[in-house]
């Protein structure tokens, strides 16, 4: 291949190799859209998976960190790292679970719950960026296809 053979030829050749790779197509998509997210979160100060145990603890289930761990496919390092960066930003705490006190719960904080609604805004900025190209139908059925995928138990 030559270096003036133009990029669409390039990409097309590339492409052909892998174009069909479920798993290549999802982790390509999942590198945009992670990319985007973590854009538009920064400029309120935040990344995805700092948003994703924000989320997760503004809902009111009280997740525990080994839940968090376990939802979000993490090591339970990651995240202890990432509570501990939002409790010292004052934006969780953790409180003692009430039906086994050697478990902590992660709770939002005031400014928590304000930072998440603003980071919701910012995360579906990003999500309308990636998806543009789907119509509303195909967002719902890639969503349904997703979930079916992420969740197989």
């Amino acid at each position: 291949m030559s270096a003036e053979q133009p990029a669409v030829t390039r990409k097309g050749r590339l492409s052909a190799a892998l174009g069909d790779d479920l798993s290549f197509l999802l982790a390509r998509a999942n590198a945009y859209s992670l990319a985007a997210g973590n854009a538009a979160l920064a400029t309120i100060g935040l990344r995805a998976r700092s948003y994703s145990v924000l989320a997760l603890a503004a809902d009111g289930s009280r997740p525990s960190q080994r839940d968090l761990a376990d939802f979000l496919r993490l090591d339970p390092s990651q995240v202890v790292a990432l509570v501990d960066d939002l409790q010292t930003r004052g934006l969780v705490a953790r409180e003692a679970d009430p039906a086994d006190r050697r478990t902590n719960v992660v709770v939002t904080t005031a400014a928590g719950r304000a930072l998440y609604e603003q980071a919701r805004v910012q995360a579906r900025r990003a999500e309308e960026q990636v998806f543009a190209r789907l119509s509303p139908s195909e967002r719902e059925r890639l969503a349904i296809l997703l979930q079916l995928v992420a969740f197989p138990d």
